[in-house]
């Protein structure tokens, strides 16, 4: 699987910086990271959105990228969403 980030400025209030997350070159999620708002959870990544089969009521953060990046690509795998 082929997964990268691209940098993207996203209008959700405070939250500007996000990525957006390919696999495969399909874009399968967008992450916001969470401004100083959100108290201790700033900093963090937060799932925007998520497309196809990894939508759902679920909007997990992570601590870091690599946390959102293998979260991602264990749902992606475990869903066979490619």
């Amino acid at each position: 699987m082929n997964f990268r980030f691209l940098p993207v400025l996203v209008a959700a209030g405070d939250d500007g910086e996000g990525r957006l997350a390919f696999c495969d070159d399909k874009l399968v999620a967008v992450l916001v990271r969470l401004s100083a708002v959100h108290g201790q959870a700033a900093g963090r990544w937060f799932l925007e959105a998520a497309f196809g089969r990894l939508a759902g009521p679920t909007h997990p953060t992570f601590a870091s990228l690599d946390e959102a990046q293998a979260w991602i690509e264990a749902e992606v795998a475990a869903q066979s969403l490619l």
